[in-house]
């Protein structure tokens, strides 16, 4: 595999005696929709602003591209990110917003007009920033990461003060950039949102990695296991208990496999010609797997 979209590498950042973010690794491919989630204070935005070079990292590095942020030829048309809820002149129309940002980045004003249709301000683009409501704000916002059509988008809260018209728009949205082949991460607090959208989640807490892995197989392992079932389900049960695996019995000759994903147990299935016709998660919800990860009662952000 080339470079990755989106690489933090052991990242370290202290403020004085606080350890904001601690050792993080992961990586971010083109075409995958990453959720990125932790509890209030977990460092989540502290490492979305040393990939965007806003901070400097104590330790470790944040890449896009392969490249640090202030290192980029074209940071416009690589990486496009709406941090804080985006920043605004209130006084300037949407539109102008738009175009003074692509007059900076060597963007056509064709393009402002066709982002504000994208993101569903067309009909808002001549009132005042200052007087949109919170999620016209984060459409904004969207419109002006998109303005340089960059390969990679970091977003954090993005469905922050959407209605549930607008999350449901965003979903689409963002699952629409990752199927152009678009890397996006995308810090939420809305779980039930992130568990529809992403492909992949990286969950931290205390600064440090807790979970990393695709979504299904999240929920597979860390909830109620994987289902098998079909005419050899025995013996993919006593294949498993070979290896060490946690399986029981299902009251209908299916079988219940609690510590092995679904890629784990298909490859064991095709290795042996086995039949089957049934491999399917029990999960549990993200939100329930999230505070057994992190020990956290309730409090997302």
């Amino acid at each position: 595999m080339g470079v990755s979209a989106i690489d933090i590498d052991h990242l370290t950042k202290r403020y004085g005696e606080t350890v904001a973010v601690d050792d993080l690794s992961f990586k971010v491919e083109p075409g995958r929709l990453v959720g990125f989630l932790g509890p209030n204070g977990a460092g989540k935005t502290t490492t979305l602003r040393a990939l965007l070079g806003l901070i400097r990292p104590t330790d470790g590095t944040a890449t896009v591209e392969g490249s640090p942020f202030g290192d980029l030829a074209d940071p416009a048309h690589t990486v496009g990110a709406v941090l804080d809820g985006g920043m605004l002149h209130p006084s300037r129309s949407g539109r102008n917003h738009l175009r003074m940002l692509a007059r900076a980045a060597a963007v056509p004003n064709s393009r402002v007009d066709e982002l504000l249709k994208l993101v569903d301000l067309a009909d808002a683009a001549d009132r005042r920033a200052g007087g949109y409501s919170l999620g016209m704000r984060q459409r904004l916002g969207l419109a002006a990461a998109l303005l340089g059509d960059p390969r990679v988008l970091v977003l954090d809260e993005p469905a922050n003060g959407l209605d549930p018209q607008g999350i449901r728009w965003l979903r689409d949205f963002l699952r629409s950039m990752a199927a152009q082949g678009r890397a996006v991460l995308v810090s939420s607090h809305v779980l039930a949102e992130v568990a529809q959208t992403a492909d992949e989640v990286v969950v931290i807490a205390r600064g440090r990695s807790v979970a990393q892995a695709p979504l299904k197989e999240l929920l597979a392992t860390s909830g109620g296991g994987m289902r098998v079932a079909g005419p050899d389900a025995g013996r993919v049960a006593e294949l498993l208990r070979g290896t060490g695996a946690a399986v029981d019995a299902a009251s209908d000759g299916a079988i219940v496999v609690r510590d092995r994903s679904g890629e784990d147990i298909g490859v064991l299935v095709a290795e042996h010609r086995l039949v089957i016709s049934e491999l399917s998660p029990i999960s549990s919800s993200l939100e329930e797997i999230f505070f057994q990860l992190t020990g956290d009662p309730g409090t997302v952000a």
